[in-house]
């Protein structure tokens, strides 16, 4: 009888032991491409990639790719600008993928580079800021320069539907205003805490303006203590959305979190729910047409 019982017993502990299994969360890696050089900018910079689970278990599968700015607040620590607090947005793709709420995806973040952050993240030259404008180069090195390199470097889906954009802050307004003007390459845009007010809020002229056939899909979002012009931006910018077609629930999702202030800690709270509407399962994907 004495083989019987450690059969059942290691039986009874297997069982014991199966919740758990299925509770633990497979988690990414990052890779870095260190030192990263512009030529369109002239200019270098760091450039952290976040591989989803499972990305070196099969050769034959590809994933979506989402481009983020101020690459240094998204994974690590230590890099943050207010070190401690960054999006980890590593952790969340990892629990998204894991619960099935999103599909895996690689996410490249981008190192601003300090002094040319304002510059690089405007698109119009607003004289009483002394300084802006260059959101079109900054764009041109993400399509020209660096989405070359990550294509021929990771199994990539290369096609708008499948790559997207996403920042806060002045990242949101360079990610609105890039995905407008380039719907060709950004099919999927994550505007967080945009900078409406930028140079007498130009930014609405852009999106009263679009005329493409092509439509990004657009998370648009803002904290209740980010100051009532920030809302009120937000709320202007959601409205013209809506009236040049956008659709809830379709290829446009707006959000206000009302404790939510201005800060790395308030985007990672909302990062977990811009990555499953970016990149939905498969099976919503297809009722919704993305």
């Amino acid at each position: 009888m004495q083989p019987l019982s450690d059969t059942l017993r290691t039986a009874f502990r297997r069982v014991l032991q199966l919740p758990n299994r299925r509770k633990e969360i497979r988690r990414g890696t990052l890779d870095h491409i260190r030192g990263f050089h512009s030529d369109i900018l002239g200019n270098d910079r760091d450039i952290t990639i976040y591989l989803p689970p499972g990305y070196n278990d099969r050769d034959d599968v590809r994933y979506p790719v989402l481009y983020m700015h101020d690459g240094q607040n998204l994974f690590e620590a230590e890099r943050a600008f207010i070190p401690g607090q960054h999006w980890r947005l590593g952790e969340a793709a990892d629990e998204a993928i894991g619960s099935r709420s999103a599909r895996p995806m690689i996410i490249v973040g981008i190192d601003n580079t300090g002094a040319s952050r304002i510059d690089e993240y405007t698109p119009t030259n607003d004289p009483s800021r002394h300084g802006g404008g260059k959101a079109k180069d900054y764009g041109r090195m993400i399509i020209e320069e660096l989405k070359p390199i990550i294509d021929a470097t990771y199994r990539t889906l290369t096609d708008a539907s499948n790559t997207a954009l996403g920042g806060s802050s002045l990242g949101g307004l360079a990610t609105l205003h890039l995905g407008l003007t380039r719907p060709d390459v950004f099919g999927h845009l994550a505007v967080m805490s945009p900078s409406v007010w930028w140079h007498n809020r130009a930014i609405l002229t852009d999106v009263e303006n679009f005329a493409s056939p092509q439509r990004p899909r657009i998370w648009l979002d803002m904290g209740g203590r980010e100051g009532v012009e920030g809302l009120n931006d937000a709320r202007s910018l959601r409205d013209l959305l809506r009236n040049k077609g956008w659709r809830d629930d379709a290829d446009f999702n707006y959000f206000e979190d009302r404790r939510a202030d201005h800060s790395e800690r308030a985007w990672a709270k909302r990062a977990p729910a811009v990555l499953e509407f970016l990149f939905p399962p498969t099976e919503l994907s297809a009722l919704n047409g993305s």
